[in-house]
């Protein structure tokens, strides 16, 4: 079985740009396959972000240095050429299967079988961090929050958008 690349899908039928699917969660009850193959694009989540400083957007130097220095800033960065058609075919074809505690989403795309798994996503987005840190203090995640402007700390770490500044909100919405 071929793994997703996104290299061999360039050459194929027309392409979508800037295009982040918009996905409705349904209750877990539903049958995954429903769920995936029902997703649909929304025009008003397809804008271009520059990570850039401007005084125009000051107020945002923050979150764009957090974004500049961290290791998604490729993930984030990145623009392949991604096709409508090999989209549709993958969700309409989509099975999950658990091997040794690895998931694995198994599709055809144009006859050739395709695996996609967490470390084939972690490798093409450049996400090198497996063996990064997994839990951090209570005491370095609240620093973290105040200095984010998070304006009250709860007791447990349960967080809400609206107690966060207006910038790191706006960005908590675009990734979320």
């Amino acid at each position: 079985m071929d793994s997703l690349n996104p290299l061999r899908l360039q050459t194929l039928s027309y392409k979508v740009s800037y295009y982040k699917p918009y996905i409705q969660f349904l209750p877990s009850h539903y049958h995954p396959k429903l769920t995936m193959a029902n997703l649909t694009f929304a025009d008003t989540h397809n804008m271009v972000a520059y990570l850039s400083k401007s005084d125009a957007s000051a107020s945002f130097d923050q979150v764009v240095d957090f974004l500049n220095t961290q290791d998604i800033q490729y993930a984030l960065m990145v623009n392949p050429t991604i096709y409508v058609s090999c989209i549709k075919q993958f969700w309409a074809t989509v099975s999950i299967k658990k091997v040794n505690d690895v998931v694995k989403l198994r599709s055809l795309i144009n006859g050739k079988r395709v695996v996609v798994t967490e470390d084939i996503i972690r490798q093409a987005l450049c996400l090198d961090d497996a063996n990064g840190v997994e839990c951090l203090p209570y005491e370095e995640i609240f620093t973290e929050l105040a200095r984010m402007g998070y304006e009250k700390p709860p007791p447990k770490l349960t967080f809400y958008k609206d107690f966060f500044s207006a910038q790191w909100k706006f960005l908590i919405h675009t990734l979320v």
